[in-house]
């Protein structure tokens, strides 16, 4: 089992930032891939950045590309979303993701096997 426990959301003005992390627990976390989804009311759940198991190769959805950014520490069993540019588009619940394959069947993050609870982040206009 890997728990996994995000933090950092909030209010924020469009053009603005703010870091997401996802804090890991139980299982070796270098073993796996990461990710950040988001889900918006109505909608699907998205990814939108994933990085493999030793943070050497990352991967973004075009519409987060030159805004966000993903990384790990794996010293600290953590993986970080740094977003800035903040639209309200980008207001929606973020979760991080976990899983043992970072590519797999033509799809980033395909085989998700554990998720976060999820954290509230809103851009105001």
């Amino acid at each position: 089992q890997v728990q996994l426990v995000e933090s950092g959301g909030g209010l924020v003005q469009a053009g603005g930032s703010l870091r997401l992390s996802c804090a890991a627990s139980g299982r070796t976390f270098s073993n796996y891939a990461m990710g950040w989804f988001r889900q918006a009311p109505g909608k699907e759940r998205e990814l939108l950045a994933a990085i493999n198991r030793r943070g050497t190769s990352t991967y973004y959805a075009d519409s987060v590309k030159g805004r966000f950014t993903i990384s790990r520490d794996n010293a600290k069993n953590t993986v970080y979303l740094q977003m800035n540019s903040l639209k309200p588009e980008d207001t929606a619940v973020y979760y991080c993701a976990a899983a043992p394959t970072y590519y797999s069947r033509s799809r980033y993050m395909s085989d998700v096997d554990y998720w976060g609870q999820g954290t509230q982040v809103t851009v105001s206009s």
